[in-house]
């Protein structure tokens, strides 16, 4: 594919269409965390996950006076190899493929997908700043021709039916009806394509939603679901699961390093404490449409 072979779509899109994705697009657009804008500032990417993998320690290390900037860039580093992780997942991606990323934030994820796969890749975003701020990043860094965001409902991609050789969410399910966003997965997937989801679940085994889990909800506005209500979506609408990781354990070194960190936010300990009781996981699922 040349660049001259997508034109990014300049039309206004109408993106939320409840008053509860309304509510969401506007939490969003005034969203400006030090904990995403700092941490993208590192390298230019800039996440909406957190992050996974052992901290570091020799790069910690060093004068008191540095300490601050050396462990932002460390919390970054754990953060894009969650993205990494989630892009070893998506199989073979040939150069002229389509992905989609539903629910793209400022375009990290994004960014680093047409890095290493080359292609054209689309992201979808209630919030009209994120998608602003991503397609900004694009054409400063000349991704602009492969790599876009739009304002638009991920229940409701702009793409036809096949078109896409693969899509994930990374951290974003938690704020739509699961049929509903597995049922459009399947459908812009061609069959054999990949599907994958990075996202924080309450443990069945647990028995019901903690209250650390109600209070994650309360402080995103969202609706955690369980892993159980992942699998039985996915069997439904023809996503076949191929991959089950729990990164649960894999995600402690992250919190645990960020609540140390100047950028807490007041949610650490209900992350933390969570994952250390079972009734939070932190999973990787990778499906294929068949």
């Amino acid at each position: 594919m040349t660049t001259t072979d997508f034109t990014p779509d300049t039309a206004v899109i109408p993106g939320p269409a409840t008053p509860y994705q309304d509510d969401i697009a506007r939490y969003w657009d005034q969203e400006a965390r030090p904990v995403n804008l700092r941490l993208g500032d590192v390298d230019g990417l800039y996440h909406h996950h957190y992050g996974i993998g052992d901290v570091d320690r020799d790069a910690l290390a060093g004068p008191a006076s540095g300490h601050e900037r050396r462990l932002v860039a460390e919390l970054h580093r754990l953060e894009s190899a969650q993205a990494d992780l989630l892009l070893d997942h998506l199989g073979h991606v040939p150069r002229e493929s389509l992905l989609v990323d539903a629910g793209c934030g400022r375009g990290g994820s994004m960014m680093m997908a047409h890095q290493r796969f080359g292609c054209r890749v689309e992201g979808l975003t209630l919030s009209a700043k994120q998608a602003e701020f991503a397609n900004r990043r694009a054409e400063e860094t000349e991704a602009a021709a492969f790599v876009h965001a739009r304002v638009r409902n991920m229940l409701d991609m702009p793409f036809e039916t096949g078109s896409a050789r693969a899509s994930w969410n990374n951290e974003s399910s938690m704020y739509v009806d699961l049929d509903d966003l597995m049922g459009e997965h399947a459908r812009i997937l061609e069959v054999g394509g990949r599907y994958v989801t990075i996202t924080g679940c309450w443990n069945p085994a647990y028995g019901q939603p903690s209250k650390w889990v109600s209070q994650i909800n309360a402080h995103f506005e969202c609706n955690i679901h369980s892993r159980r209500e992942y699998l039985r979506a996915m069997a439904d609408n023809r996503l076949v699961p191929r991959a089950i990781i729990d990164l649960t354990e894999a995600t402690l070194p992250y919190w645990e390093l960020r609540a140390t960190s100047a950028l807490v936010t007041g949610i650490e300990e209900a992350f933390l404490s969570s994952y250390k009781d079972g009734s939070f996981q932190y999973v990787l699922i990778a499906a294929d449409r068949v």
